[in-house]
Parts: C-alpha cells; structure tokens; sequence
C-alpha cells in the first residue's frame, strides 16, 4: 500500500464514520420536532415494508401503544432498526394518536463474486468480507469488505492492491455484487538497519526477528511481509532476547519503514538503546504469607549470584515457587520480583515476594484468529478453566506451551474485566503457522550407491493437535517404509498415545533377503516442564527369501538363517521407556542447553529373541560468540546389549554404528566383522558402542546472513566391541574387530536454512580408521515445510 494511499484512506474513513453520524443526528433531529415532549400512541403504522413482516419493524421498537414515549424512545428505536442491518433508511413520526415507522429496506444480495483474484482464491475471500449470498446489503458493510480485501492482500505482501465494487440490479430487488480486484505487484522489503546496536551485529539481531529482507526464494517462505503488527511482535522478540542476556535497560526506541513508491519496497529501520550488561547480584525470598516458609523455597531459584541477568531465569523462578506455594493450598499467592541495580558494580539483586494476592477467578476464555486450530487444542494448554483460581504465572506457562507447539506464528494472551470486580475475561489472540513438511535426504556409499528418503510430515493434523508421518525410502537394495501417528492428549489427558507402523526389506545380503515389518505402540507423558517419559511396546517380524544355503556356507548368518527357516521365521517382541531432557532455546537451531535421552529395552515377551539393550545420548549447546554467532557442541552416545535366559544373541539383535553417530563411515560401517580366510563376509554387531561428536557452527563468511547458509566443522568419533553370536555360528570363519579400536573423522557441513527447510551437506574424512571398515565421506539431507 502506498503511503499516499494510507493517508487517503484514512481521511476518507473519517469523512465516512463523520457523515454516519450527521445522518443519524439528522433523523433524531426531525423526530424531535415532531414528538418534543412525552406522548402516547394508540397504533404504530409501518410503512414501506415489502420483504420485512411488519411485526420484526414493531418488535425493534421501544415505543409500544399506550405507553407514553420520548424524544430518547425515538432515538433508541431508530438506532434498533438500523443496526438490523435490513434497512437503509428509518424515519418515525407522529400523527394524532398513530405512530408512523417509514423504512426503506436495504436491497437483498443475491450473489458475490470475485474478479481478478489469483493469489487468493474465493474461498479466502469470502471468510474476511461481511457480504453474503442473501443477506441484506448496505453500503456501511460494502466498505468494510473493501477495506477487510485490501488487509488480505496486505498480509501476503501486496499492499499496493486495489478493491472496486459493483452492483448488478436482477428480479425482485436483488443485487449480484461483484468485487473487481487487481492485485498489483508485492511489495518487498529492501533492507533492515538496526541502529544504536554495539553488542550484537545486524546479522545476529536478524536472525532473532521474523521480518525477513527479500530475497531470490522469498516468494516461498513470506517472510518479507511488511506488517505493523508483527513489527511490534518484532519489538518484543528483541526485548526477549536482550533481557535473557543481560541488558535489563535495553528498550526500542523506535521501529518504522518507510517506503520507495517508485520500487514498490520498504527499508525497515529499528533504532535501540542496549544500556548496560548486568549479573545477578544477591538473590533472596521474602514471604508475607503464614505458613510459607521462605527457606524452603530457596531450592527453587534458578537466577544465582553472579550469574548472567536473565529474564527467562527470573521467569522460571516465579513459576516454579508459584507452583509449589500452590500445592501448599495458596492459589492466590502472587510472585514478585523486586529488582535493586546497582549501577556501579552493574549488578541487579532480586528479591522474590510471596504475598497472598488478590482473588480473582477466570470468568470465561476466549480463543480468537485460530482459522485451522480447534479450540480445545488452545484450551487444553491451560492449567486453569472457567471458574477457576486466576494466576497470571499459569497464564506466562500456557503462552510458554502454545508457542512451544509450533502450530503458531504468534501467541498473545491479555485480560479483560468480567462482569464482576473478582471475575477476569483471558482473551488468547492466535495465528495459525504451517505446520506441514515435506522431507528429503539421501547419501552415496561405494557398497550401497545412491540411497534416498521421502517423507510428508503433518504436525496438527486437520487442526486437531496430531501428528502424523508417512515415509518411504532405500537404495539399489533395500526399501522402507514407515506411517506414525500421534494423538498428544490421549483420552483427555497430557498423555501421548501413538503408533508407528513400518515395513523394510534389504537384499543386500549374499545368499538371502530380509523383510522386517512390525508395529510400535508408544504411550508419553511429562514429568515436568523439561522432563518427559515415554514407554513404547514394540513387536518386529522378520522373514528370509531367495535363501540358497549353498551360497551362505561362509557367513556368520547361516546356523541362524537356517533355524530361522526351519522356525517360519524370527519374532520380536519388547517393552521399553524412554526418559528424556532438554532445555534447549531451539528445537530448529540451538544455541543453548541441553538435550539428553536414556533408553531402556527388554525382548522376551513371546518373541524369539530375549535381551536388555541400554542407550543413552546427551548434547550440549553452548554459544562461543555472540556477536559472531559461534555455537558449540558437544555431544555423548553409549549403549549396550546383552542376552538374558543363558542364550546367545542373534546377529541381528546386535547393536551397529555407522554414518549416524560417525560421519565419515558408511551404515553398519565399523565394528566387528567376519572373515572367511582373506574374504570380507560381513558386520557382525557389537554389544557396546560409544560415540563423541564436537562441532562448532557460524554464518557462512562473505554470503549475506540473510541466506540462512552455516557453515559446520565437526569431529567424531566412535567404537563398538564385543559380541555374542555362538561360536557354532562362526564355523571355521574368523570374527576380526570385537576389541575395542575407536574410530574418528573430521569434516565440514554447510547448512542452509532455506525456504524448503533445513537442508544439511557435510563431506567427512576418516583419520582414524580399520582396514575393514565401509567408508562413506559423503552426505547430505532436507526437509521442507507446507
């Protein structure tokens, strides 16, 4: 929208609103001339009518027969009338003892449609205009829709399109109302300048915003939408993300753009005062509440003196001493921090009230702007319902799980006054994100070639919260597939119900091939905040084809194959559970925290295959520079297998390690292996396996931070030893590798953040290797999002 068109629009919707008003004076004006003191009436004559029953006038009216009746009787009935939006024009008069209601009746639309949209399609449309096929039309409505197109088509970067109406006359006083759009050219935004910034470069404060610069894909991703509201959802992200990091004076000073007509593009200025950085100083807990013991409550703290000022720590802490203060029967207590700066040793001591607080309860919550998420699926991120205790800590939590989800580019939650001094209205303002993907990823190694995986992602599924997952991939052997759901409030609960079913087969084998297929039935809940538990029970069953034993004679696989066979197959059934952590500030680019997982399986319910097989993985993030944007990590694997009720354990129950835990080596790459004389046959599986990774990650020199390209040195390192298969199995073969000789490799990766979604290709050189292993220096994957 050009500025020049702004101002006109302003000006005309002022003129508009103004002459609303004269014409309403103007009719209350004449029926006070007419009626100036009170009267009474013995019938009211409506006249003009001719689609409107005479008894709907009469019933929107405050006047009744041989009542008596004022100037303010008229008004109010006038007013009435119009707001049924049915008429254009109410005029009501006396005369003798009748009461004379003359309307003229708004025009029916028998028709809307829209011409030269191709960008947004009717059914877009028609969810923002008021006009519809058989209501009434009025040029007050007719204005509105106008204005309600032109914002539609401002939300997708065409600020510059034009809106004309017009009104076809048909049969019986209808109208077919037509919208004539041209949609104009889209409006970029040329460039963003931060001004006042010193502790952080403009690239590293784009990043944290979402208005985006245009770019060469930006068609794709929208990101470079103009938008005052999000520029103000852009102000507080900046706020966020200096008080998290010390600079509790920072403010915005101010956030405009102006716009080049000429080139139909915006430049987006943001002007800010950093302030000084700040650490925690002395940190406390005072109560004024009976019975709450301040001492007790100190465990809770998560701001520690001389730490760095952060907000979200302070945040935390409010949550947490809110909840426990809570379980001591005080739902009205309230958490406020008192900060003391002390602006020459730049330090800020907090101290945290418990006062009993005022009662208030939640009179109702209103949802608004979710168009695809249900209701119940915002609701049910509440704590609290109608009726029930208000605590604004309870509130911060809630906004804190829907932004969490991911289903939405922006969460606001506000109050309102109920109907009653102790009632509060939550109003929670939404709008619906994409939350779809679709996934691509694929690898070359000399023994497997060219391998490739396809998958769609949906993660609230018809607007119902759900997840969904349907995947399909393999190479010149192998072939998978897999379809996972997850219900995330199973039974109405914060409990994850879901399941995984999947189907593989690889003929990579010399002699035979394996089909796996199964079922995995997964159940979740939280424990807390950053602690969750899952259990899972899984059944696999594996079958062989094509088997010619002749050709299998050398392999490890064979006394097993054989059994195998002879049994109709091989059968798994386990229970596991799974207790994970994180903390990380982004599931999509962490900078900071920790992620970490234990794991725990037991086979033995039925199956063929009876163990206990452990693993576990932990990754740090760490920023080395902020104003570089230098990220850290450091991760740890381990895991081990071993067989219960005195049997051996199948080849294939056997842990393996490859180009997930070690770049640089192919699937099932190192590890132990078997040898027939001088013959490779194959990998046998460890029973234990550890794995390291450090890698570093920054913005990729000289291309612009806009790009989204990081460029990634890593190194890796891993072993896997040990290993149980029988020694009937083996034969006169030779088991090589079961010690425990590490591996490692060094590479580099760049990861580009594209309009498709990440997209990961790294090149990594084994420096530390057997002469055995399967090398794959090469990879890459991506995923996109719908």
């Amino acid at each position: 929208m050009k500025a020049g068109s702004n101002l006109l629009n302003a000006v005309s919707a002022i003129a508009l609103s103004a002459g609303i008003v004269v014409a309403g004076a103007g009719v209350v004006s004449l029926a006070a001339v007419t009626v100036a003191e009170a009267a009474v009436v013995n019938r009211i004559d409506v006249r003009g009518n001719s689609r409107v029953d005479a008894s709907t006038v009469r019933g929107n009216l405050t006047i009744t027969p041989g009542a008596q009746f004022n100037n303010n009787d008229v008004d109010d009935s006038v007013k009435r009338l119009f707001s049924t939006g049915l008429f254009a024009d109410v005029r009501i008069s006396v005369s003798g003892s009748t009461l004379i209601v003359e309307v003229e009746e708004n025009q029916i639309i028998n028709q809307v449609v829209f011409n030269g949209n191709k960008k947004l399609k009717d059914a877009d449309l028609k969810r923002v205009v008021q006009s519809r096929q058989l209501g009434s039309y009025n040029d007050l409505s007719l204005q509105a829709d106008v204005q309600a197109i032109r914002d539609a088509y401002s939300a997708i970067g065409r600020s510059d399109a034009t809106v004309t109406t017009r009104l076809v006359p048909v049969a019986g006083g209808r109208v077919n109302l037509a919208f004539e759009i041209n949609e104009g050219d889209r409006t970029k935004i040329a460039g963003i300048n931060f001004v006042g910034n010193q502790a952080f470069g403009d690239g590293r404060l784009a990043d944290v915003i979402t208005t985006k610069r245009s770019g060469m894909l930006s068609f794709l991703t929208r990101k470079d939408v103009y938008d005052e509201d999000k520029l103000r959802a852009d102000e507080e992200l900046l706020r966020r993300f200096y008080y998290n990091r010390g600079y509790a004076d920072f403010r915005v000073i101010s956030s405009f753009a102006e716009l080049d007509e000429a080139n139909n593009e915006y430049v987006v200025t943001i002007t800010v005062e950093e302030g000084e950085r700040y650490v925690f100083g002395d940190v406390s807990i005072e109560s004024t509440v009976p019975g709450i013991d301040s001492e007790s409550l100190k465990g809770l703290i998560e701001t520690r003196s001389g730490a760095v000022y952060s907000a979200k720590d302070v945040e935390d802490t409010i949550l947490a001493i809110s909840d426990r203060v809570a379980t001591q029967g005080y739902p009205f207590a309230q958490i406020t921090p008192r900060g003391d700066r002390d602006f020459n040793n730049r330090t800020i001591s907090v101290v945290y009230l418990v006062d009993e607080g005022t009662r208030a309860y939640v009179e109702r919550i209103e949802i608004r702007g979710n168009t695809r998420t249900r209701d119940y699926v915002i609701r049910r991120e509440f704590d609290l319902s109608e009726g029930d205790a208000f605590n604004q800590v309870l509130v911060r939590r809630a906004k804190k799980r829907l932004e969490a989800l991911k289903f939405f580019s922006s969460v606001n939650i506000s109050t309102q006054p109920g109907s009653q001094p102790d009632r509060v209205v939550l109003i929670v303002d939404v709008q619906d994100d994409s939350t779809g993907e679709f996934g691509v990823g694929g690898g070359f190694s000399n023994s497997d070639g060219f391998t490739a995986t396809v998958d769609i992602t949906e993660r609230n599924f018809l607007g119902r919260g759900q997840f969904i997952r349907a995947s399909v991939g393999g190479g010149e052997d192998s072939r998978d597939y897999s379809l996972s759901f997850t219900e995330p409030y199973f039974l109405g609960y914060r409990l994850a119900a879901g399941f995984d079913v999947f189907k593989n087969t690889d003929s990579s084998y010399d002699g035979f091939d394996i089909d796996n297929q199964g079922i995995n039935l997964r159940l979740g809940a939280p424990i807390t905040e950053d602690i969750y538990l899952s259990t899972a029970f899984k059944y696999t069953q594996t079958k062989y084809s094509d088997v010619t034993l002749t050709s299998i004679t050398s392999m490890p696989e064979r006394n097993a194959v054989q059994r195998t066979i002879n049994n109709g197959g091989h059968d798994v059934a386990s229970l596991s559970y799974t207790l994970s952590y994180s903390t990380l500030d982004d599931r999509t680019l962490p900078r900071e925290g920790i992620s970490a997982y234990l794991t725990q399986e037991y086979a033995g319910f039925g199956g063929d295959s009876e163990y206990i097989k452990t693993t576990a993985k932990a990754n740090y993030f760490h920023m080395l520079s902020e104003s570089a944007d230098l990220i850290g990590q450091v991760s740890v694997g381990a895991g081990h297998i071993t067989g219960v009720g005195g049997g051996n354990l199948r080849v294939f129950d056997h842990l393996f390690v490859g180009q997930k835990m070690i770049r640089g080596f192919d699937t099932r790459g190192i590890g132990p292996r078997v040898f027939d004389g001088t013959t490779e046959v194959g990998a046998a599986g460890g029973t234990t396996y550890f794995n390291g990774t450090l890698e570093v990650s920054a913005p990729l020199p000289v291309v612009s931070r806009e790009m989204g390209l990081r460029l990634n040195l890593f190194a890796d390192a891993a072993t896997l030893y040990g290993n149980d298969i029988a020694a009937a199995d083996f034969g006169t073969q030779t088991l090589v590798g079961s010690g425990m000789e590490w591996r490692a490799s060094v590479g580099a990766g760049i990861t580009w953040s594209s309009p498709f979604g990440p997209l990961r290709v790294y090149y990594a050189e084994p420096v530390v290797k057997e002469s055995f292993d399967d090398l794959k220096k090469f990879g890459f994957g991506a995923s996109t999002r719908f």
